[in-house]
């Protein structure tokens, strides 16, 4: 034990935050023209040389993980991991029980990329706006991937929230741009 001042000192080789990112602030460390996910943190957070795992487009809220551990993100954004990342969109268009069955088998993609099976589920329905409300979940993280899955299915992507990435939740008490600890039932 380290103490000064009768202070205890306390070492965290790793931390692990959970932010709730806002649109119009990037996955970045830095940026000359952007508001970053670092811009969000305390002095203290950004002390421990965090950075983001893996990314959410600039138009694209929800949980990101933050983190000091490269070991742990590379585990997480290995594509042989498959660690499933969920999401809920607004969609201009209707989704349909088709459209299911396309995501299960697997949506090629405008540039010939065949996506690995995924699951939508259809949330609700609204027939006059003509829109539709879905939960998406991959299990990789392609360029734009989920964006892109809805606009193969002739449809598009309006809001994009993501809720889950492997076992970790949105914690739904955090404001856009709060973040927090990892609890230990998380780590």
């Amino acid at each position: 034990e380290i103490s000064v001042n009768n202070r205890v000192l306390d070492y965290e080789r790793f931390v692990y935050y959970l932010l709730n990112k806002p649109k119009g602030v990037i996955s970045a460390t830095e940026d000359a023209n952007h508001q970053t996910v670092l811009d969000l943190l305390d002095e203290s957070a950004r002390q421990k040389e965090v950075f983001p795992v893996g990314r959410l487009d600039i138009d694209t809220h929800g949980l990101l993980l933050l983190t000091n551990n490269g070991a742990l993100a590379h585990a997480m954004l290995s594509p042989k991991k498959h660690v499933e990342k969920t999401y809920v969109a607004k969609i201009e268009g209707i989704m349909t029980q088709e459209d299911q069955v396309s995501f299960e088998k697997g949506i090629t993609l405008d540039d010939g990329y065949e996506c690995m099976p995924a699951h939508l589920k259809i949330l609700s329905v609204d027939e006059n706006l003509q829109t539709s409300l879905v939960q998406i979940t991959i299990k990789e993280g392609k360029f734009h991937q989920v964006k892109r899955m809805v606009k193969a299915c002739g449809k598009t992507v309006v809001d994009l929230q993501r809720i889950s990435m492997g076992p970790l939740q949105l914690d739904e008490s955090l404001k856009l741009g709060e973040f927090r600890s990892l609890k230990d039932s998380e780590l």
